[in-house]
């Protein structure tokens, strides 16, 4: 049994997610999601794959190692066993969740009705935009998210939702009262999709040529981003949580 931890693994190192680790045979993950660290993996396996897997993987398939990811995921392990980090986790957790009920009192469709986790799944289908125009607005107005599949799609190309993540917010120090402003721009992004789509049709192509070529939409893109910009430049990176 394998189990791919890469998105949870910062919550279950801090015992805020289920340990895979008490059912599975091998557990992989990346590290630079909930983890914090580098861009790099690790792999976790019970003694009798040993070989099996370590010869797979040099010289089956790594060239070599690299000593500065190494020692990047070093201290990455080392500050996943401080208060300070499982701090960190839990206020991760907890602006997840004001975000997500924020959302569903503005009458998004969340894929789970709420998050357990660092995530928020939404389905964009009663809002009749799809996850791809609101991830380009989105990148318009200064705000990451990314398009994702939501049951019921036909094609990947075309997804109906977005996934929203709390853990890089949670480092710039926005807690649940920030996240309440960051749903709120979130909202006015898809309420100005809807305005978009009106014009365009549905077509992504079509949609895009109304970004660029009405001046209203222009002038609404703008109003928004300098809010976005104005919010965020408030928080400044920190060097340590």
């Amino acid at each position: 049994l394998h189990c791919d931890m890469a998105h949870v693994s910062g919550l279950v190192a801090t015992g805020e997610f289920n340990n895979p680790f008490e059912f599975c045979d091998i557990v992989t993950t990346t590290t630079h999601k909930t983890l914090r660290g580098p861009r790099s993996g690790m792999i976790f396996y019970k003694k009798e794959l040993e070989n099996k897997i370590d010869f797979a993987l040099f010289p089956g398939l790594q060239g070599g190692p690299h000593n500065h990811q190494i020692a990047a995921v070093a201290t990455t392990l080392l500050e996943a066993n401080t208060p300070e980090f499982k701090e960190y986790i839990i206020n991760v957790k907890n602006n997840a969740k004001t975000l997500a009920d924020f959302l569903l009192k503005k009458d998004f469709e969340l894929v789970t009705g709420g998050t357990d986790n660092h995530l928020v799944l939404v389905n964009l289908k009663n809002k009749g935009i799809s996850g791809s125009k609101l991830e380009f607005i989105c990148e318009q107005v200064d705000i990451s998210i990314n398009k994702n599949s939501v049951f019921g799609d036909l094609s990947a190309a075309n997804p109906g939702g977005v996934r929203i993540g709390t853990s890089a917010l949670t480092t710039r120090g926005l807690n649940e009262d920030d996240f309440i402003i960051v749903g709120d721009f979130l909202n006015e992004c898809v309420v100005l999709c809807q305005q978009i789509q009106v014009k365009s049709g549905k077509k992504l192509v079509d949609f895009k040529h109304v970004v660029e070529t009405d001046v209203v939409i222009k002038n609404r893109i703008n109003e928004i981003k300098e809010n976005v910009n104005n919010f965020a430049s408030k928080f400044e990176f920190l060097e340590q949580i």
